[in-house]
């Protein structure tokens, strides 16, 4: 019988990011891998913080950004091993998009505002909830997009099947006790060349987050995937 997994992804990259060897190996080992990224509505005419989010990766702001990183996503997802139907974009718009108006708040946990979003995210994610493993952030950062993603799925996933990667590139941050929570998976030389070349897709995110493909690829060398059981 074959296994299946699913990767909880706040955003079109997270999975990748945190725990693409993972997603290589499994589905190079036969499961059945579906990628789910929760954020990813397109906002016409951005303003505020949420235009600046394009306008500071270097996009106009006509551009439709998060069409752009679904196309990013798809591109890497086939890197990754997946085909196309195992893709999957949910319709809800990210944390600049309902109120928060600056970095600071993003980093600050969920506000008082927004906590109806959590219920709206369980409702999204119920149907890829009976994987054998459910992968997803364990939290590093504080961004409210990741924690509404923690709480919808600890309602829905029994702890026994949940496995929580370590926030990337926000563990970059975290001092050494943070960075080595969790077991360590070493990654196969194939299942990282694959997670690497499927996080170069990512073009609108390698300069602000890592300071282009270069050092992404050195650093994501250099990270080993960790993960935290049932967090």
């Amino acid at each position: 019988m074959t296994r299946s997994a699913v990767f909880l992804s706040p955003h079109l990259d997270d999975a990748a990011f945190s725990a693409g060897s993972t997603l290589a190996q499994l589905v190079a080992d036969g499961w059945r891998v579906d990628l789910v990224t929760v954020f990813t509505r397109s906002v016409p005419d951005p303003a505020g913080f949420a235009l600046a989010c394009q306008l500071d990766k270097g996009l106009p702001a006509d551009a439709d950004y998060l069409a752009l990183r679904r196309r990013e996503d798809l591109a890497a997802a086939a890197r990754l091993g997946l085909a196309r139907d195992r893709v999957h974009h949910l319709d809800l718009p990210e944390a600049p998009h309902r109120g928060y108006g600056s970095a600071a708040e993003l980093f600050a946990g969920v506000r008082p505002a927004d906590r109806g979003t959590e219920a709206a995210v369980s409702a999204a994610i119920r149907g890829f909830c009976g994987a054998d493993r459910v992968y997803l952030p364990h939290g590093l950062g504080n961004h409210a997009d990741h924690l509404h993603v923690i709480a919808a799925a600890r309602s829905a996933v029994p702890p026994g099947r949940r496995l929580h990667w370590l926030d990337t590139p926000y563990v970059l941050r975290c001092g050494v006790a943070e960075r080595t929570r969790g077991e360590a998976v070493p990654a196969r030389p194939a299942a990282l060349a694959a997670k690497l070349d499927a996080c170069a897709a990512y073009t609108t995110q390698l300069g602000f987050q890592f300071g282009g493909e270069a050092a992404m690829r050195e650093t994501l060398s250099e990270l080993p995937e960790r993960f935290v059981a049932g967090a």
